[in-house]
């Protein structure tokens, strides 16, 4: 398959590298080492398919675009736009053109995320009581010295939309529940660098969702306590090493056996990701544009409700 990477910063070269000799062409208007400066001057009979690293803002034009003329499309995450019908266009002229479009949540591939939705997924936990995430980087300088990182709602849409689709990924009803803004700041940066979204559905989980740029050392946990265990994610493979644990509860009460799976190795997310585009691209199946659509809806509204409760901010 022959991929256009369309951005060429840090995202853009972690997809290319892993794209390797299917990579013919970088399209970005200000790195050196692009092609062209514009997607216009790449021929569209040179590529079948293109991997979109652009900020926020271009994704939906481009990819009207590269589905329009049936490319098949890895877009980087999130997939926002200004209203749902934006993303429902592209998903009609997606289906139209035969192309497949997926955003990239390469999380989704992370050994311990798939051991999680197995676990939930089995009904061995029995009801889910309450799940809490916690995912922190340290980003927040390189953020605030962005020429386009540092606005709008900041960390809630960048790292608020991996935890929002593991989620869902995990437990398909999420998709249904309401969620609030319980915190947040701007410790650092011009927008949000500190968020805790939650969610109390009455036939569900309770659910908090605590996003940082303030974490000095990258990290990511995971609480879920359950009718008959509990299970735990401590740290991702890229920060290694990373602990999966699975409690088994004792009646009436007692110190529960625990089986833990530890990792030490390589993320091998992207390629795993790239992987599953590949083949989804050779089968002529998959979007993930509904998704999408939820989570925008879902993202735009807390965005909303952060804004009115804690300012615009600068």
């Amino acid at each position: 398959m022959r991929v256009v990477i369309v951005g060429h910063g840090v995202q853009g070269r972690k997809r290319r590298a892993v794209a390797g000799a299917d990579a013919v062409a970088v399209v970005d208007p200000v790195a050196p080492e692009a092609d062209a400066t514009d997607l216009a001057a790449i021929p569209f009979d040179t590529f079948d398919a293109a991997i979109v690293c652009t900020p926020d803002g271009p994704k939906p034009a481009l990819l009207k675009t590269l589905l329009g003329a049936g490319k098949h499309v890895l877009v980087e995450k999130p997939l926002i736009a200004e209203d749902d019908a934006t993303l429902a266009e592209l998903a009609e002229i997606a289906a139209g053109a035969g192309a497949v479009c997926v955003t990239a949540y390469n999380h989704r591939f992370e050994p311990h995320y798939v051991r999680m939705r197995e676990l939930i997924h089995s009904g061995d936990l029995g009801r889910i009581y309450s799940v809490r995430m916690f995912y922190g980087n340290g980003t927040a300088r390189l953020v605030r010295d962005s020429a386009w990182r540092d606005q709008g709602a900041g960390v809630l849409p960048d790292l608020g939309s991996h935890l929002l689709d593991i989620l869902k990924v995990w437990m398909p009803e999420a998709e249904q529940w309401e969620y609030g803004v319980r915190v947040a700041r701007r410790h650092e940066n011009r927008s949000f660098d500190h968020v805790v979204v939650a969610a109390d559905p009455a036939d569900g989980p309770t659910v908090q969702l605590e996003m940082t740029m303030l974490s000095w050392r990258n990290h990511f946990t995971c609480d879920v306590f359950a009718e008959r265990g509990s299970a735990h994610i401590d740290s991702l493979c890229k920060w290694g090493p990373s602990t999966f644990t699975h409690r088994t509860r004792v009646l009436p009460s007692g110190r529960p056996p625990e089986e833990a799976v530890t990792l030490v190795q390589a993320d091998p997310t992207w390629e795993a990701e790239y992987a599953h585009f590949k083949q989804l691209c050779a089968e002529g199946r998959g979007s993930g544009i509904g998704n999408d659509i939820w989570l925008n809806r879902t993202l735009r509204g807390l965005a909303r409700e952060a804004f009115d409760r804690f300012g615009e901010g600068a």
